[in-house]
């Protein structure tokens, strides 16, 4: 069967697409579903039919490339090397990542992180949720504006993996430097200079946590920084080494941990100033409606964009031969407003039957490790901001809702707000 021909004009690359991507989805779904880039490898899937089966079939779609130095394009190929060399003359040279893994490894290392954030792990962290999210709430509500990003939407997650990654509180911003450098540099939209200098912050943090890693092999103690230090992974023989350990810290931890419910929390207060009747009846009933605007929120903004899969042998996916050797690129936020699986999909619905379907979280053997975390700190933050906030609106003048550039995260740079507290 032949590939698809059709070529609509749409560029995921493009600053103005990223800022607001929801028609290029469409268009997508509607017209070529699964789309080749011109000129590269990769093929870009954004029905909800087509993302699950990617998802749901690792043998066909899978995580590791079938080049380990697969590149778009030759000097992409070039960058990777001295991205290398920066990495072993100065710090660690991140392992793969779980997510970037296949079975059987994928499944051997994922259960030593299935112990570290099983159930009652969350449970226990849940009590430092509720009191943090509180805390920043009452450390601005007097003052009857803030930076919802950054008063809020950045501590409260990262405070709380800060410190399940043995890190100092009065580290944290510092920290986020060097996740945000992280974040930078997976963006596939930076220069060559500007991604040396990322991967130089990342290497600062890399020296950061060795010692800490260190300490932990002769003192371990119960925090999940501990857990993935020094359990052995019995197929392994072994637990993780340095260089596995600092990838998980940028890839799994911190950016996995933080960055992406950071964007979450940015957007659904964003979501609630935009739609006041559905701030109103989450008001109205919070326990009834909480979850599921939870669910709702990162369905309709999905924080994670997109994530890559490949192929080793030719597959055909929608009627698309795709070759042995390209990029899939999984498009969730464009599956998660798909017509076909979503009824009036760009609406924020709070009686919307069965929210969880969402792709947010991606599915299959990679669905997100911490989205159970995640969960409790969307549910702690909105509810927070119940109890607090009377009404809350964008301060005038202050918003241009710009979002970072980025091929494969959805992030709102600042989020300005004014708010009337809630008479207690």
């Amino acid at each position: 069967m032949a590939s698809q021909t059709y070529e609509p004009q749409v560029n995921l690359f493009d600053l103005e697409v990223q800022k607001c991507p929801y028609d290029a989805y469409k268009t997508l779904r509607d017209d070529a579903p699964v789309y080749n880039i011109p000129g590269t490898p990769m093929y870009v899937v954004t029905r909800y039919d087509d993302v699950r089966e990617v998802l749901m079939d690792p043998l066909r779609f899978r995580s590791t490339a079938l080049d380990a130095n697969l590149r778009t394009s030759p000097a992409d190929v070039e960058r990777g090397k001295k991205i290398t060399e920066r990495f072993e003359a100065n710090g660690w040279v991140p392992a793969p990542a779980l997510a970037a893994r296949d079975d059987p490894n994928h499944k051997q290392m994922r259960a030593m992180f299935n112990a570290a954030f099983k159930p009652s792990k969350i449970k226990e962290i849940d009590p430092q949720v509720e009191t943090l999210a509180y805390q920043l709430i009452d450390g601005f509500l007097e003052d009857g504006h803030c930076d919802w990003v950054k008063q809020f939407c950045i501590p409260l997650p990262l405070f709380i993996i800060g410190e399940q990654m043995g890190a100092r509180r009065e580290d944290m911003w510092r920290i986020k430097g060097w996740t945000d450098a992280f974040f930078h540099r997976i963006s596939m939209m930076l220069p060559e200079d500007q991604h040396m200098e990322m991967i130089d912050r990342e290497i600062e943090a890399q020296h950061y946590f060795q010692p800490i890693f260190e300490k932990l092999r002769d003192n371990p103690d119960d925090s999940l920084i501990s857990v993935l230090v020094n359990t052995v992974i019995e197929e392994w023989g072994r637990p993780l080494n340095d260089n596995e350990l600092h990838a998980e810290m940028m890839a799994d931890t911190f950016v996995g941990g933080s960055e992406t419910t950071t964007n979450a929390l940015a957007a659904g207060m964003k979501l609630l100033i935009e739609n006041k009747d559905v701030w109103q009846q989450l008001k109205s009933d919070p326990d009834t409606y909480m979850k599921t605007f939870v669910e709702e929120v990162v369905r309709l903004e999905s924080p994670v964009q997109s994530l890559m899969r490949f192929t080793h042998k030719e597959q055909e996916l929608a009627g698309v031969t795709i070759p042995a050797g390209a990029v899939i690129n999984v498009r969730y936020a464009a599956a998660n407003r798909d017509e076909r699986a979503f009824e009036c999909p760009e609406k924020l619905d709070l009686n919307r039957p069965k929210a969880g379907a969402h792709m947010g979280f991606g599915s299959g053997v990679h669905h997100c490790l911490g989205a159970p975390l995640a969960r409790r700190e969307l549910i702690w933050g909105f509810t927070a901001v119940v109890d607090r906030f009377e009404d809350m609106w964008f301060a005038d003048g202050k918003n241009d809702f710009t979002y970072h550039p980025h091929f494969l995260l959805r992030s709102l740079k600042e989020l300005h707000i004014e708010f009337e507290p809630k008479k207690r």
